[in-house]
């Protein structure tokens, strides 16, 4: 009941230049309890990305005066870790790449089905939320990484790397799990949510991002592929 009820008081910011869409959404997820601050053009979502804080971000892929993957891409780069939802008509494989590789949690495609759209804004707030309350934040030391679990950061040599949520997510479990091999299915069960529009492809799009900022070559990594096997996490010695 707890849980529920600390959801429910989720602070979220909703981009998007459709009216109509905007206050249904508006009225579906304030009947829900939360609090829910709205905007029509993307220089003004971004003003208030920057000065305000939300448990989540909704942003319209095409906005009149802006991209919300730039403005994703930006928000990232200022070094802000609040979830970002992205809302396309776009259901290419090559979009959803993009939208992620901007720095996008998740996506959904329109048209969609609000029960839907509650769901995953329910597993985004879980996901950031869960680490403030988090009893275990000891940092895991595996090699020359350091997971900083505070900070929700890594630093490998000596360097700081910063961590989008999800990314923090697998290489938490990773480090929880060194020498163990995973499948892209296991790793999916155990670290995306079950209302994730999520598939293996995903794991190693993830995978794949995280390698890139754990810097290094493949055979440097700490993050080991089993051809047709799976994963394992194998730390330098």
């Amino acid at each position: 009941m707890a849980a529920a009820k600390w959801l429910a008081m989720a602070k979220l910011l909703l981009v998007d230049d459709d009216v109509r869409l905007t206050a249904v959404l508006d009225d579906t997820l304030t009947a829900e309890g939360h609090e829910v601050e709205c905007h029509s053009r993307g220089q003004d979502g971004w003003a208030r990305m920057l000065t305000a804080e939300y448990d989540l971000i909704i942003l319209d892929w095409n906005l009149p005066d802006a991209s919300g993957p730039d403005l994703c891409k930006r928000f990232r780069a200022e070094g802000k870790y609040t979830p970002v939802l992205l809302l396309t008509g776009r259901n290419r494989i090559g979009d959803k790449v993009e939208g992620l590789d901007a720095g996008a949690d998740d996506f959904l495609t329109k048209p969609f089905n609000l029960q839907e759209l509650s769901a995953r804004v329910r597993a985004l707030i879980r996901r950031f939320q869960k680490y403030p309350v988090d009893s275990n934040t000891a940092p895991l030391k595996a090699g020359d990484l350091l997971l900083d679990r505070k900070s929700r950061s890594a630093v490998r040599n000596g360097s700081r790397v910063l961590l989008l949520p999800k990314e923090f997510a697998l290489l938490e479990f990773f480090m929880l799990n060194p020498e163990q091999v995973f499948s892209a299915n296991q790793i999916l069960d155990r670290v995306w949510s079950e209302e994730d529009e999520s598939s293996p492809d995903t794991v190693r799009v993830q995978i794949t991002r995280l390698r890139s900022k754990l810097g290094g070559n493949l055979e440097d990594s700490p993050i080991k592929t089993l051809h047709r096997v799976g994963y394992m996490f194998s730390p330098t010695p």
